[in-house]
């Protein structure tokens, strides 16, 4: 049986995205796979004032169990509650969704967003593809979101060698003819820890560390000129955090060269069209360098809870850095309490 998002306290993203676009910030988008990281998301952004949208992916969605999730969403309506946040806006949705049966299946079990990613087909199919999602979605109230551009890297099922930057040309027909509420867009970001290979960037003279080439704010540029207003999406846009780098280096861990997105740049990105940011690297690494850092520190630990709880709290700190300095969506709930 078929049960509604607006039955487990959740949103879509129509409104959010246009109060977005409207005041120049953008919504986090964050994945999660387990519940520290749920607790983490949830935390700081209730206790911030933001809304947020609850990422899944086709392989989180099973390792998690999509009935699970269900709860875990809603319990999740509830927690913010409980944490003063009296009017939370949450987004349950599916990232990279590959077929209209996982689409379906996700709004048919919840979701309140779900995004087709027919990037890799010809540009036809994807139309095609992208607009049989947005017609049975639309129907539940749905939002949906779409994709044109490859990016790079690799992401749980997400595979790309190249990235081929979005064509501004082709959106206005793209939009028009699917009717999706929001389109992810490449302009340059990546998926993964890795996002550029060590020869496509600079290295900074006096720390050493590479230094990624810039986003390409033409194309993003073009893209708003032919849809102005329109809620535009970035993936992969992790910016790979140092200092989590370092700890997990320092602690057994082997990430060398990892390198991701300039804050500086997606602060930029936020302030325009884009409305919604996607980040889900920086999370994993946030979790690895608290659970690793524990178990050096503290060898004799086997309590799940006292790894886990580190990794929590680095994360809390990590999502409520994203959402206060870098996206801007802190106090901006439709009802502030």
């Amino acid at each position: 049986m078929a049960v509604s998002f607006k039955e487990l306290g959740l949103v879509n993203t129509r409104e959010m995205f246009k109060r977005a676009v409207n005041g120049g910030y953008a919504i986090p988008a964050f994945n999660f796979n387990n519940l520290e990281q749920l607790q983490a998301i949830i935390k700081a952004s209730s206790e911030l004032k933001s809304p947020v949208i609850l990422q899944v992916s086709k392989g989180a969605r099973k390792y998690a169990n999509q009935t699970l999730l269900r709860y875990l969403a809603e319990g999740a309506v509830e927690y913010a509650k409980e944490l003063g946040c009296h009017h939370p806006e949450i987004v349950l949705h599916l990232d990279h969704g590959d077929s209209f049966e996982l689409c379906k299946n996700c709004v048919d079990t919840g979701f309140s967003s779900v995004m087709i990613d027919g990037s890799s087909l010809p540009y036809e199919e994807n139309i095609a593809l992208t607009k049989q999602v947005v017609d049975y979605a639309h129907q539940f109230d749905v939002t949906v979101e779409g994709e044109l551009g490859v990016l790079a890297g690799v992401e749980d099922e997400v595979v790309a060698e190249e990235s081929h930057y979005t064509k501004p040309e082709e959106v206005v027909d793209f939009a028009t003819r699917t009717g999706v509420d929001s389109l992810a867009i490449s302009i340059g970001t990546s998926h993964g820890a890795y996002k550029f290979k060590p020869e496509q960037c600079t290295r900074d003279p006096k720390t050493g560390r590479l230094v990624p080439p810039p986003l390409a704010f033409d194309v993003l540029e073009g893209v708003e000129k032919e849809l102005p207003g329109f809620p535009i999406v970035l993936h992969g846009s992790s910016s790979v955090p140092q200092e989590y780098v370092d700890i997990i280096n320092a602690n057994g861990g082997k990430l060398p060269n990892a390198v991701g997105i300039p804050e500086e740049q997606l602060r930029k990105a936020s302030k325009s069209a884009v409305c919604k940011i996607n980040i889900d690297s920086d999370s994993r690494l946030a979790f690895t360098a608290g659970v690793r850092e524990t178990f050096v520190q503290h060898p004799d630990y086997f309590d799940p809870r006292q790894y886990c709880g580190k990794a929590r709290e680095y994360m809390e700190q990590l999502y409520a850095h994203k959402i206060k300095e870098v996206l801007g969506s802190d106090n901006k709930l439709a009802q502030l309490d």
